[in-house]
């Protein structure tokens, strides 16, 4: 679904809000993640995503992705930083 949710994208180019918990799935096809706080539910921090496209498979095996796969964890797990300090 992953590489057809991309295919539909690049045919169309329109803005998609896809909501995931799943951290590599956010990171291979946004251009901008928006991490939330369990409770209350806020916004802590904005991630820019700044991969090349055309997004490939391979893409899930370079340092890059690993990175901000990595950076986006990091929140989550320490979600009591404020916006400010993420």
């Amino acid at each position: 679904m992953n590489t057809e949710l991309l295919r539909i994208w690049t045919e169309h180019r329109t803005t998609a809000l896809l909501v995931t918990h799943n951290v590599g799935e956010a990171v291979f096809l946004s251009d901008r993640v928006l991490v939330m706080a369990a409770r209350p539910g806020r916004i802590i921090a904005e991630v820019t995503i700044d991969l090349p496209r055309p997004r490939r498979l391979e893409l899930l095996q370079d340092e890059r992705f690993f990175a901000l796969a990595a950076q986006l964890t990091g929140l989550l797990l320490h979600e009591d930083v404020a916006p400010e300090e993420a």
